[in-house]
């Protein structure tokens, strides 16, 4: 996959997901957050948009110690020739996150110098 860094200096990679495996993908472009452990997170107003399915909330533990519970959704995603389904984390944010839980087993490569991503 081929990412660029943005103007504010965002790893960003256009993936294609969608709500249930057989339906049509749409490109969502995501911000990589070496920071998340997880899938995905996506903002409200997209989840809504790509008709993802309500799943379950899970327990996470902000920056300054408080422990909130977040709505979390399924989709799937074109994934290095496989279609994948993962845990999708609702916010208020305005760009989608990607997750260590997707870089896992792949090389990452950022060059600030050309602007460019590289997810193999």
């Amino acid at each position: 996959m081929i990412g660029i860094v943005d103007e504010s200096l965002r790893a960003l990679l256009d993936v294609p997901v969608a709500a249930a495996k057989g339906d049509e993908r749409t490109s969502i472009r995501v911000w990589i957050d070496t920071a998340f452990n997880g899938g995905l997170v996506i903002p409200r107003r997209s989840i809504e948009q790509l008709g993802l399915k309500q799943r379950s909330t899970t327990a996470a533990t902000l920056a300054d110690g408080r422990t909130v519970d977040l709505e979390t959704f399924t989709c799937y995603l074109d994934w290095f020739g496989l279609t994948h389904r993962t845990q999708v984390v609702a916010n208020d944010g305005q760009l989608p996150l990607l997750g260590t839980t997707l870089l896992a087993g792949r090389k990452l490569t950022i060059d600030y110098e050309a602007k460019t991503v590289t997810l193999d």
